[in-house]
């Protein structure tokens, strides 16, 4: 079952390199965003990024898988709550997410299933602790808009324990 969904707009990365590893640093300003809550997940929420968030990115030497280190601050609509959110995955580095991830005009919407993540959260709120002890994956797309910045969709579910 979808636990919430996460809607991330970002802008281009940022190339800082690296002196001393093997695969150079990208860092990608997330300058926008949502998270719903899906029907019938518990604790209900949905928020709004506040200000800019980041993704931290190295690509493997081989070029073919990018790795995710994101974090971000959400504000709750209902309590203005604050959720710290923060991801680790990975992205399969297809043609057509490097035509995306260097602006090309050929870029197009993906599918799910060339990025997962595993999501963790903190808040002091006692509504939403719950988000606190869960296990969270999620399956992600780049979508593209003629004129408007990509946008990076998740559909992150709960893990939840199975019957004996």
């Amino acid at each position: 079952m979808i636990a919430i969904s996460l809607q991330v707009e970002i802008d281009p990365p940022f190339a800082v390199g690296s002196a001393s590893r093997g695969t150079p640093l990208n860092v990608v300003p997330m300058v926008n965003g949502t998270v719903t809550s899906e029907p019938g997940f518990s604790p209900s929420w949905n928020g709004k990024f506040v200000g800019t968030g980041t993704d931290f990115i190295h690509n493997d030497p081989d070029q073919k898988i990018m790795r995710l280190n994101a974090h971000v601050v959400v504000k709750d609509d209902e309590s203005d709550a604050l959720v710290y959110l923060s991801y680790q995955g990975i992205v399969d580095l297809t043609p057509e997410v490097k035509l995306i991830l260097m602006g090309s005009p050929d870029a197009k919407t993906t599918d799910f299933g060339g990025s997962f993540i595993e999501m963790r959260f903190e808040t002091g709120d006692e509504k939403l602790k719950d988000l606190e002890v869960g296990v969270f994956v999620g399956a992600g797309r780049f979508r593209v808009e003629t004129g408007k910045p990509v946008v990076v969709e998740y559909k992150v579910s709960r893990v939840v324990r199975g019957g004996n």
